[in-house]
């Protein structure tokens, strides 16, 4: 009877020990199946670029990659924020510090990326020199964007700001003098390529520009865009030495996407961030 009792428990012992090397195997092929990567952007131009250069890159290195299309300057932070993406590419530094702030939100940017700069469209002038007394000029409602707008009417001498103003946190409040008596109406970013019908000049982001069938090329005026409005790459700060964030960064600076964006006609106006050029 001890001697089938030992059996048994033998018997036992090296099931329980199959079972665990298999659970171990299958461990280890889980850990080695494709991972994925959910990122978001807003319709157009950056949404193509991870499309046509980012996603095929990553899809090399063995991930799975979705892309999210969002239609406003909202959600792709607090998707972000919240898990349901691990990137997005849509804004420039200064916005997506000043609503992090706002929300208190661990993101941060991850690389810049080839923008398509703002730029004032019109359907009613050939030039910013039929600009008036009267005139109606719509601008991105969120303070960031009007900022920009209100920088490069200031560029263009139609309005002055007041002397010490940061003209890179400038409001309708900050104007000092209107050279010409302008009217501006402050739009929701997305609805500004709708305006044209109604106003006679629109700034409009690039992004939304192109998703609308416009082409730099038509703007009445291009933004010589620096540094701090570039887009890029942002990510949750604990993300932000990850190596799939590594990869992103990778895929960007990889000869494949600036052949991308040098031949592709779609991609011409677009500004070049310092590491690409």
């Amino acid at each position: 009877m001890r001697f089938h009792k030992i059996l048994f428990l033998l018997v036992i012992t090296v099931y329980s020990l199959v079972l665990s090397a298999c659970s171990g195997s299958d461990q280890k092929a889980s850990g080695s199946e494709k991972k994925v990567i959910k990122i978001g952007a807003t319709a157009g131009p950056y949404s193509d670029q991870v499309n046509e250069g980012i996603k095929p890159y990553l899809e090399k290195k063995g991930y799975k990659v979705e892309v999210i299309e969002f239609n406003d300057y909202i959600q792709p932070n607090i998707s972000l924020d919240t898990g349901g993406i691990d990137a997005n590419v849509f804004q420039n530094e200064l916005y997506m510090k000043e609503f992090a702030k706002a929300r208190n939100l661990d993101i941060v940017e991850a690389i810049k990326v080839p923008t398509a700069p703002i730029a004032i469209y019109s359907k009613k002038h050939q030039s910013i020199d039929e600009i008036k007394d009267g005139s109606t000029v719509a601008t991105s409602n969120d303070p960031v964007n009007q900022a920009r707008a209100l920088a490069m009417l200031e560029q263009l001498g139609i309005i002055s700001l007041k002397e010490g103003v940061d003209p890179t946190k400038a409001s309708e409040k900050d104007i000092a003098k209107y050279h010409k008596k302008i009217v501006i109406k402050p739009l929701e970013p997305a609805q500004l390529p709708r305006a044209l019908e109604d106003v006679d000049y629109s700034f409009i982001n690039g992004n939304f520009a192109i998703s609308s069938g416009l082409k730099l090329k038509d703007a009445v005026v291009l933004e010589k865009t620096p540094p701090h409005y570039m887009i890029g790459v942002t990510v949750r700060g604990k993300d932000k030495d990850a190596q799939f964030v590594k990869d992103i960064i990778e895929a960007y600076q990889s000869e494949e996407f600036k052949k991308l964006n040098e031949e592709s006609e779609k991609y011409e106006g677009y500004v070049w961030p310092d590491w690409m050029k």
